[in-house]
């Protein structure tokens, strides 16, 4: 089963027409990327206190469909990808069954600012399910 986020859709993030204006679709996977580290036994505070820091190098999004002002977003985060020093992220984003958008974000793990292989146990946690 995915990680999920959700939240009703706010005024503030939406357009004159009550669409979802683009960036906050990068907002709500941000948010949903929380609860997918921890899904896999790798909360955030674990991860910074062992000096990982995953940066985001690419997303890209795909829309089907515009969520609206008053509507309800969920956001599925799954495993795509692991590499070496890489893992992708792919987040659905919908309005009950309806998909709206596909994000993929690749993030890297930094360690001391360089790109590095993530470590043994942590590419186990990312690989497992």
């Amino acid at each position: 089963m995915p990680a999920q986020w959700s939240s009703p859709v706010r005024y503030v993030e939406c357009d004159q027409q009550g669409v979802v204006f683009n960036a906050h679709y990068l907002t709500w996977t941000d948010e949903a990327s929380n609860s997918w580290w921890a899904s896999h036994g790798l909360p955030w505070e674990e991860l910074v206190a062992r000096g990982i820091d995953p940066l985001v190098k690419a997303s890209s999004l795909e829309w089907t469909s515009s969520a609206r002002w008053g509507d309800t977003a969920t956001v599925d985060a799954e495993t795509e990808k692991v590499g070496r020093s890489s893992v992708t992220v792919r987040y659905t984003v919908r309005v009950g069954e309806r998909v709206c958008c596909v994000v993929r974000t690749t993030y890297v793990c930094v360690s001391g600012g360089v790109a590095t292989p993530w470590p043994d146990d942590v590419r186990a946690r990312l690989t497992e399910g």
